[in-house]
């Protein structure tokens, strides 16, 4: 199979695709990817195409749509084909295709169609780009073009292209190299490049392996206006970043910490897997409750990378995770979904959030995040680790390439702590189950809460041309209690006109009644609303008082290996 990928279109943001092989069967089915491994929703990169036509040497063939990204030829014979379609690349995240006069930057998956009976054989890819330009892919090259051993491989690796250069470091003596797109204001920090090879050391301290991908792994860096994001490839990974974010007072260690999360997706998803991702299937919607270990785990541990390099100190590392388990702690849709059906639900609801999905959801990533705390300390406590279950499972299933299930996580619980494998069932099917502030409490931490500085009602409001309008009236709040709902038009506080959402704060009183005049549909209405002394956030601290106990096991916990 050889395809190929014409850039020289950047006006126009789109990609001539061409793809070249010769059939063995008279009945040959086309399809699109519907999504890409790593971001679990249909993504349907159909959407975008703007021609389809497929060839051989009897002139043009018929092709018959069976679905919006599959197609069917009945072929008059076996002669060689080649099939050419024209895409839109105007999306620029990790996961889908984009292209303009500086730069390309395309995951395959949302560019090239699997051909049946062609997944397992070889593809060869080539690019047709700008004079100026250079191509960049993790897959190994030839003078013909870069080759995948198959399709997996293919729509596995990352394709950049501009005019730029990659530059080369090393972990554990093994060659990366260093992609970088766009460049901060003031530069990228001189310490960049070291930093992200000891983030890469640690991580494979923290596995105690050489990185799996050899000498074969390219890490891209986009520095963009806005986003933030990564997705993870057997040789490589692509990860977005903002400037505004970088320059924040922990942007810098945010972005170490993204990298060391991808990093770490070279063994925990990419090749420790659940089980339902063996092998993938392109063609549909795959549900697995393992999302939560694949994200959660590495969410985990990608917290402490960055103080495994000593690229940060345990202060920092305090801060971060009193962070990710306070945005747990206000995320009311906890009560709601589980961990299981969070990650069985990323296909629908992760993905698809929206301002109001806090009161109906929690993600996987934090809370998985914390679960994961809380199964490193209890682990701490029986003479083990998460580190340990984590390298233990690499050993018997990623490298063996065998799918995990949760029943491989409960026979390595029981010879540690039985009671541990019961109570992961409960914290993974169970809401509001996780016992963050007893496992806090055995290493001699806290989580306080932090009081809203003004009165709490519930509402997220947005102002637009003078008007007040209820975008969320979170749940279990004030608002909620009120009968408001996203749409309604906040009028007046006691008879006292709103001209900003910042007036609503300023106008009620905590426990204090207030008549709320509003408009539904144009009508005008009035409701009552009190408001109470909320939460703003949570900060983590340590006990001064700890006891020899727990301070011994803080220790334990925070050496992390």
């Amino acid at each position: 199979m050889n395809i190929n990928l014409d850039l020289r279109r950047a006006q126009d943001q789109s990609i001539l695709v061409s793809l070249e092989w010769t059939p063995l069967v008279t009945r040959q089915v086309l399809q699109f990817p519907l999504w890409t491994p790593g971001s679990y929703t249909v993504r349907d990169p159909a959407q975008h195409l703007n021609s389809l036509e497929l060839r051989s040497s009897a002139g043009v063939q018929p092709l018959q749509r069976l679905a919006p990204n599959r197609w069917l030829a009945d072929l008059p014979d076996l002669s060689p084909l080649r099939l050419t379609y024209q895409l839109e690349a105007r999306d620029l995240t990790v996961r889908t295709a984009y292209l303009d006069s500086d730069f390309a930057s395309l995951s395959p998956a949302a560019v090239v169609m699997e051909v049946e009976g062609f997944r397992w054989e070889q593809h060869i890819l080539s690019l047709t780009i700008p004079d100026h330009w250079t191509g960049h892919c993790p897959l190994p090259s030839t003078d013909s073009g870069w080759v995948a051993s198959d399709f997996d491989a293919l729509i596995d690796s990352p394709i950049h292209a501009g005019p730029f250069t990659a530059s080369c470091f090393e972990v554990q003596g093994h060659r990366h190299e260093l992609l970088l797109i766009g460049e901060p204001p003031h530069g990228w920090p001189a310490t960049f490049q070291a930093d992200v090879e000891r983030v890469c050391e640690a991580t494979c301290l923290l596995m105690d392996t050489p990185p799996p991908a050899g000498d074969r792994y390219q890490l891209v860096i986009q520095m963009l206006d806005s986003g933030y994001g990564g997705l993870e490839h057997d040789h490589s990974s692509v990860l977005q970043f903002n400037w505004a974010g970088l320059a924040k007072k922990d942007g810098y260690r945010q972005l170490l910490q993204l990298v060391g999360h991808e990093y770490l997706h070279q063994w925990n998803v990419r090749r420790l897997r659940p089980i339902e991702y063996r092998p993938y299937d392109y063609g549909r919607s795959i549900v697995s409750e393992g999302l939560w270990f694949a994200e959660g785990i590495t969410s985990y541990f990608d917290l402490a990378l960055p103080l495994i390099a000593g690229c940060s100190d345990r202060s920092m590392l305090l801060n971060d995770l009193g962070e990710e388990l306070s945005r747990v702690l206000m995320t009311p849709g906890r009560r709601l979904q589980s961990l299981s059906d969070s990650a069985q639900e990323a296909w629908i609801k992760l993905y698809k959030s929206s301002v109001v999905s806090p009161d109906s959801q929690v993600s996987y990533y934090r809370l998985g995040a914390a679960t994961a705390f809380c199964l490193d300390v209890r682990l701490r406590a029986v003479g083990s680790s998460l580190a340990d279950l984590l390298r233990s499972l690499w050993q018997t299933h990623g490298k063996n390439h065998r799918g995990f299930h949760r029943r491989d996580l409960a026979a390595w619980l029981n010879p540690f702590e039985p009671q541990l494998a019961i109570d992961l069932d409960l914290w993974l099917d169970q809401t509001d189950s996780l016992p963050l502030h007893d496992c806090l409490a055995m290493i001699g931490a806290r989580l306080d809460p932090v009081p809203l500085r003004h009165p709490h009602h519930g509402l997220t409001l947005s102002d637009s041309n003078g008007r007040v309008v209820v975008r969320r009236a979170a749940a279990d709040s004030p608002a909620r209690a009120s009968g408001l709902v996203p749409g309604d038009e906040l009028i007046a506080v006691d008879s006292r006109r709103l001209h900003s959402s910042e007036d609503l704060s300023l106008l009620l009183s905590v426990d204090c009644p207030s008549t709320i005049t509003y408009a539904r549909r144009r009508c005008l209405a009035e409701t009552q609303l009190i408001a109470t002394q909320g939460v703003d956030r949570w900060t983590l601290g340590l006990e001064s008082g700890a006891s020899r106990e727990q301070q011994d096991l803080r220790e334990r916990w925070f050496r992390f290996l």
